[in-house]
């Protein structure tokens, strides 16, 4: 079975499987996924708990051999496999493997990992863990779905905000959920349950935003100029190297042209999204762009990204930082 995580409380809520997978590139909500399925096995008589994070060096007989016995008091057992690399190797892909094909009702094994590539996931170990129990994705929040998950977890402690002052707060910790999450917390010790207001909520969070090069290319794509040109300042201003943040939008623009260009011969859009290596998150704003976007205005950002290449490495006129900021308002709507 295959979860995601803002399903996974419901699911505990009716069953525990012998085997949970979280795998994902939030931390935060990963982190939250383990004590979600730890604290439903507690309630259910999983009272033991080994934690095994492999090294270089690590013998999987020790995992072997604590998956192969029970609690020396009698109970249930959870055990802990935390992968930080993704990559068990060929003993410890064999070791998963020969657990998963007959896991034990008396021990719960929790798995977890970073996100992984589709060649990982097709992996024997991985395809029988899969099959053994239930597979918790991780995506991140992105911009769009970052107030409502604020107003979520605002409603959790009995407090609301209203939407322009979601918005604000959204701002100010964009890319960065632990942060959302802590200044969600602090609201609960410094303003009263019910409604909060904007400028109280404005006086108590701080600007803790972390922006990243992918983060401006989804606002490109998505028309959303007020957040490209705040992202984009917030990178020069962190010292980011422009000639990363123009990969990554030259890299969007050229897959944005090859999806029109498919779609154009009517190929079916998932199918173009599959073959640019468009996942996840990164597909509604590129589904966005390809139906938005005039394909001459298209040609001209892919000029204009050439110029800038140019720009940064001296052989062309223009300020590097200054010209990304052109480039993005070169796909806004109207």
């Amino acid at each position: 079975m295959q979860l995601r995580s803002e399903q996974l409380e419901a699911h505990l809520g009716r069953n525990l499987s012998p085997v949970y997978v979280i795998h994902g590139d939030e931390p935060l909500l990963a982190l939250e996924a383990g004590d979600a399925v730890r604290a439903a096995a507690r309630k259910r008589g999983f009272t033991e708990r080994e934690v095994f994070e492999p090294g270089r060096s690590f013998d999987w007989s020790e995992l072997e051999h604590a998956l192969g016995s029970l609690s020396l008091f009698g109970g249930k057992k959870i055990v802990e496999l935390r992968l930080s690399t993704g990559k068990p190797g060929a003993q410890g892909g064999e070791a998963i493997a020969r657990y998963a094909a007959r896991p034990s009702p008396d021990l719960l094994l929790l798995v977890s990992l970073p996100r992984l590539d589709r060649a990982t996931q097709a992996s024997a170990w991985f395809t029988a863990l899969a099959g053994a129990g239930v597979v918790v994705d991780v995506y991140p929040v992105d911009r769009a779905r970052l107030p409502a998950w604020i107003a979520e977890r605002l409603a959790r402690q009995r407090q609301k905000a209203p939407r322009e002052a979601l918005e604000l707060l959204a701002d100010r910790v964009e890319g960065n959920l632990l942060a959302a999450h802590q200044e969600v917390q602090k609201l609960a010790l410094l303003a009263p349950q019910g409604e909060i207001g904007v400028e109280a909520l404005r006086e108590a969070v701080a600007n803790v935003a972390r922006y990243d090069a992918y983060g401006a290319s989804e606002a490109m794509l998505e028309g959303d100029a007020a957040r490209y040109v705040r992202i984009i300042d917030g990178l020069h201003g962190e010292g980011e190297a422009p000639t990363l943040v123009l990969w990554v939008m030259s890299e969007e623009l050229f897959a944005l042209a090859r999806i029109q260009a498919g779609l154009a011969a009517r190929r079916a859009v998932d199918d173009l999204l599959r073959e640019n290596r468009v996942w996840g998150t990164r597909q509604r704003p590129m589904k966005s762009a390809a139906a938005r976007v005039a394909p001459a205005a298209l040609e001209r950002a892919l000029a204009h990204a050439a110029r800038i290449d140019r720009a940064i490495k001296g052989v062309g006129p223009g300020e590097p930082w200054d010209e990304l900021l052109k480039l993005g308002l070169e796909l806004q709507p109207g």
